[in-house]
């Protein structure tokens, strides 16, 4: 007999599991991995089934599951276990971490519909007995008739196309005649033809629009949906059928997305030939592979190294053994770079690639995750969240500039996509890459002692030179200028320069807006958000003060809110007024930027970015977008503005990560045939950071600050955790503060480290005021027992749940 008690996960804030019972009915479709719709006070929820028992928990009241929504499970076993994994290491509730593993539930098409119930049959079979029916009771007949001759539910959208057929349901439905309920179906996606160049291709010499066929398809573009391709190659239907009949071009089935992603993007075809090192790493990753054995590698090398190349080849081996792949980058805009190139190397129809991402559209982001389950894509690029993406058979997860914050997801569950893609690694049997040029103080050091396997690339391909940097020190500037001027001399003299030899250049400044802040230069008072304890940014083009914490804004005041001085002043620059300084500077060039402000879809995103690739702009300004996996070939000069604004914040990877900043961004310089230039802009030319990035020194900047976090006691060398108490009201938060100090001082006489509490470096966020503590362990289950005791002190003292925020392995420390 199928057991009938299960054990449910629901994504509500506690850090527990429910027990339902499953109807007689419903038994043998329930399944772990499987969603069910469960009763939870008082409303109906999606969960997830985790586990099968034949009996319940002692002193449980057991309630029905309503309803089975997958006809196949939609988790499969191992990411049950990755699940577990991350609500236990994270100490995260179990049933959030589950809802930010499920597909949205937009796949399932939700609408009401009429039911005829047991009464409603004894009904209609008295109206057809009787012979003299009134009005009412003639409408009425029909109804049911319609109901019981299609024997199905009628959905309530088609009461307003039948003749009093609105009141007549209300009629039926008062009287319990009628019921009304959710119909619930899946959505059919609509498809698109896809086609792509046949490689192995054979023939005689290509006819004219064949040749540009296959030009458009290789060297320009890469596969294309029919009707841009029709576009793209002025080629006729007809031609497409006799070289697809002839075998020279594959064409295959795809959802079609609610953003055209194939818009003019830019397409690099990646090199045949490796080098040594390419060569080298690549041998290696295949012998993990072929010992099917679970691996963890660290493919460092310098930006332009060609680390792409040799993780795609990489899959193409984990997809000849009959394995899956998981590429994992860092922004959801590399996605569609990404994603792209996959498609030109895994695009046939049986080894389809998805691509996931969370600014995907719900109903897209769905589709795709459907296809990745029933197996329809054997590779899956996206951001953090694909993580999770239902891969069964994994064989390879690639986890592109490992070191990035973004992987580090910042609400709950506060998972590190890099590290949970390890695990699901090491759970899976698989093999794990992890690749950058400047990788994180951990990997590396991991790397060091053995954790990892270190592959490295010394070199650029085909031999090029990296840019050299040259530092422009800003207190010289002024000192010869007299003017404080965010675009140096030199900096102006170089764009000038390239602009006068048709090259391109990229100009970074890690600000977005016009100005940073509004102040009074009569009382010194900013003008402050007034849900958080932080200044708001101007952003000239809205003619709005913004937060981009909680996205509060105003227009800008003409005096001070405070003392009413008309003295107000814009102090510091962002992008805005970069790109605005440039176009006055440099009228004649093509000036665009890129940023958070201007690309805030896809569309946008990619229309700056194929502008830029194809020609069309001269000058890019942009934020860290800019930064990392872009492959610009006329870029020859990178500028780097304000470079060491990061150095001054209170955070002790403050220094990496400028670092790491430079270093991606200098790569960006001389990418193909021209050499470049990096010229780099700060008022602090001493600080080691900036130095070392100048000479792309890693190895020796990695030795400096390993030595700076073994001092003071920060990762690699213990492990981290920030717990966070917020409340509307402060007088809540300092109490609750007050209790849990308590409760850690014992901490200390066993090691561990209790820094606070005290509040946070922004005190109020979203009307709430924050107090933190970080706690500092030298082992990693000892920081977990203590957290996991916390959380069950707070339970004890009816502190609420949502009240403390606990963030394991935290990157940020605001």
């Amino acid at each position: 007999m199928a057991p009938r008690f299960c054990e449910v996960a629901l994504p509500v804030p506690l850090r527990t599991t429910f027990t339902y019972e499953a109807p007689e009915s419903l038994t043998e479709l329930v399944a772990p991995g499987t969603r069910v719709v469960v009763p939870f006070r008082n409303r109906a929820l999606v969960g997830v089934v985790l586990e099968l028992a034949n009996r319940a928990p002692e002193g449980t009241k057991v309630k029905l599951i309503s309803e089975v929504l997958d006809p196949i499970p939609a988790l499969p076993p191992k990411l049950i276990d990755l699940g577990r994994w991350v609500a236990d290491y994270y100490v995260a509730p179990i049933g959030e971490v589950f809802r930010g593993m499920l597909p949205p539930p937009v796949e399932m098409e939700s609408e009401r519909a009429l039911w005829l119930t047991a009464a409603g049959r004894d009904y209609f079979a008295e109206l057809s007995a009787r012979g003299n029916r009134s009005e009412a009771e003639i409408t009425d007949h029909a109804l049911l008739h319609l109901i019981e001759v299609e024997d199905k539910p009628l959905r309530m959208s088609r009461l307003s196309k039948l003749p009093g057929g609105e009141a007549a349901a209300a009629r039926l439905l008062r009287r319990g005649q009628l019921e009304a309920r959710d119909l619930t179906r899946h959505r059919k996606p609509r498809m698109r033809t896809i086609v792509a160049w046949n490689p192995e291709a054979q023939g005689e010499t290509p006819r004219a629009d064949e040749e540009r066929i296959r030009k458009v398809l290789t060297s320009e573009r890469g596969p294309l949906p029919l009707p841009a391709l029709l576009r793209e190659a002025g080629a006729k239907r007809s031609a497409i059928d006799r070289l697809t009949r002839q075998g020279k071009l594959l064409m295959w089935q795809e959802p079609q997305a609610a953003e055209d992603d194939w818009f003019e993007a830019d397409f690099t075809p990646p090199a045949n030939v490796l080098n040594a090192d390419q060569s080298r790493a690549l041998g290696e990753i295949e012998g993990w592979l072929a010992a099917g054995e679970f691996t963890v590698g660290l493919l460092y090398g310098v930006t332009g190294s060609g680390k792409t190349e040799v993780y795609l080849r990489a899959v193409r081996q984990a997809l000849d053994r009959g394995r899956t792949a998981l590429i994992l980058v860092p922004e959801v805009a590399l996605t569609l770079w990404l994603g792209r190139l996959c498609r030109a190397w895994f695009g046939s129809a049986g080894e389809g690639v998805a691509v996931l991402h969370s600014a995907l559209p719900e109903a897209e982001r769905s589709r795709e995750w459907w296809r990745v389950r029933r197996g329809e894509a054997r590779v899956v690029v996206g951001a953090r969240s694909a993580v999770f993406a239902p891969l069964e058979n994994l064989g390879l997860v690639i986890v592109d500039e490992e070191q990035e914050a973004s992987y580090k997801q910042e609400e709950t569950p506060r998972y590190n996509g890099r590290d949970t893609a390890i695990v699901r690694a090491k759970l899976e049997s698989a093999v794990a890459v992890l690749s950058s040029a400047t990788p994180s103080l951990e990997s590396f050091h991991h790397a060091r002692i053995g954790k990892y396997h270190l592959l490295q690339l010394e070199s650029r391909v085909e031999n090029r030179p990296l840019a050299p940097v040259e530092i422009v020190d800003l207190r010289e500037d002024f000192r010869r200028t007299h003017r404080a001027a965010a675009i140096s001399e030199k900096l102006r003299t170089a764009i000038s320069e390239g602009l006068a030899q048709g090259t391109q250049a990229l100009v970074l400044i890690n600000r977005r807006g016009y100005a940073w802040s509004v102040l009074c230069r009569s009382c010194g008072a900013a003008v402050q958000c007034e849900n958080c304890s932080i200044s708001l940014t101007y952003h000239k083009k809205r003619a709005r003060l913004v937060c981009h914490y909680c996205g509060y804004s105003i227009p800008v005041p003409r005096r001070c809110p405070k003392c009413d001085s008309e003295h107000i002043h814009f102090f510091g620059e962002g992008a805005e007024q970069i790109e605005e300084r440039l176009r006055e500077l440099f009228s004649q060039a093509r000036v665009g930027r890129l940023d958070r402000d201007t690309a805030r879809t896809k569309r946008e995103y990619q229309q700056v970015l194929s502008a830029f690739a194809a020609g069309r702009l001269d000058i890019l300004v942009g934020t860290q977008m800019v930064a990392k996996g872009h492959d610009f070939q006329r870029v020859t000069l990178v500028g780097v503005v304000s470079a060491d604004t990061a150095l001054s914040l209170p955070d002790f990877r403050a220094a990496e990560r400028t670092f790491q900043l430079l270093t991606q961004v200098a790569g960006r310089a001389g990418r193909g045939e021209l050499p470049g230039a990096v010229l780099v802009e700060t008022y602090y030319p001493e600080h080691y950071a900036i130095q070392l990035a100048a000479q792309q020194d890693y190895p020796t900047f990695f030795e400096r600050e390993l030595h700076f976090r073994r001092l003071m006691h920060y990762p690699p060398f213990t492990a981290l955790a920030n717990i966070v108490v917020r409340d509307r009201k402060v007088e809540n938060a300092i109490r609750w503060s007050r209790q849990l100090a308590a409760f850690l001082a014992p901490q200390e006489s066993r090691g561990v480290k209790v820094l606070g509490p005290a509040a946070a470096p922004i005190a109020r966020l979203k009307r709430e005021y924050r107090f933190q503590f970080l706690l500092k362990a030298p082992r990693r289950t000892q920081l977990s027992r203590i957290l996991a005791e916390c959380l069950d002190f707070c339970s004890r003292k009816e502190i609420p749940e949502t009240a403390v925020l606990v963030d394991v392995d935290p990157l940020s420390l605001f």
